[in-house]
């Protein structure tokens, strides 16, 4: 049988026949390179073509910097309230359960501990499909935990920001934990333990203005967004046209924001090798 048919209308194919194409089997990067998604993800989901690091979440970045992927979750089911009873388009309740149900998250951070290239090391790392990455009261008690017990155990800590900003669904209860995150990151730095902090795409408005910003050594991958206010709200309230890759991790590590930008592939090696020199730890060969 003819796999199509010519009618009046044109050429048609039986609707038997047709065969869906399979979603999700290539991804597409901002350059137009198109990639089979599972090389994609043995790349470490970077576009060997064009070097684009699309965005992952905490789940990934443990499997990256935790060796064999082993770790201990930590405070694992602390969930965000609505004091403030806020409502736009939802209420923010409703809001936080369809992100958990779609993100299989708590909340837009998650810390864990865990061996890295056989060292203790405690990471917290931000999920962007929580709300944004959007940081609230809970992101800021779960970071702040985790600084505590890096502290208590003497372990390094390493912050993967990916953030839209403080949630605006608190209001001032999400910009109070600048200030607290900030005050716990001196008290890690005053107990001579390492921070090393990672910016990826996006890290924006109070991450940025707060623990994004504070570690012993700032580092960030390629072409990740860094800024407090996005270019958009700049151009606009400056009135001046921006420069080319205004805003981009090259742009702030040129311009001394940031000490390094490193591939994914390099990070875990580069993480370790700086807190083995914050903590003059010979270099191992």
């Amino acid at each position: 049988m003819a796999w199509f048919k010519r009618t009046d209308k044109g050429i048609q194919t039986p609707t038997e026949e047709k065969k869906d194409t399979p979603k999700g089997l290539w991804y597409k990067t901002p350059s137009g390179k198109i990639i089979d998604t599972e090389e994609l993800k043995k790349n470490l989901y970077v576009s060997p073509e064009d070097g684009y690091h699309v965005r992952i979440g905490s789940k990934e970045y443990f499997e990256l910097f935790f060796d064999d992927n082993k770790f201990e979750e930590l405070n694992e089911s602390l969930t965000s309230k609505d004091p403030l009873k806020f409502e736009d388009t939802k209420k923010y309740p409703d809001r936080l359960k369809a992100a958990q149900e779609k993100t299989k998250l708590n909340d837009a951070v998650r810390t864990a501990v865990g061996k890295s290239l056989g060292k203790d090391l405690v990471i917290a790392a931000m999920d962007f499909a929580f709300i944004g990455g959007s940081m609230g009261s809970v992101v800021g008690e779960k970071i702040a935990r985790a600084i505590n017990y890096a502290i208590e155990n003497k372990i390094p800590f390493l912050m993967v920001s990916k953030s839209g900003g403080a949630r605006m669904m608190e209001a001032s209860l999400s910009l109070m934990q600048l200030v607290k995150t900030s005050a716990k990151l001196a008290q890690l730095a005053e107990a001579k333990i390492p921070y090393i902090s990672l910016c990826t795409d996006p890290t924006t408005g109070g991450t940025t203005a707060s623990y994004a910003m504070l570690g012993d050594i700032n580092i960030a991958e390629p072409n990740a967004l860094i800024a407090f206010a996005g270019p958009r709200v700049v151009k606009d309230t400056t009135g001046k046209e921006l420069p080319e890759g205004f805003q981009k991790s090259e742009f702030v590590l040129e311009h001394g924001f940031l000490d390094a930008i490193y591939e994914r592939k390099d990070l875990k090696k580069q993480v370790n090798l700086y807190i083995d020199l914050i903590q003059n730890i010979p270099v191992r060969s």
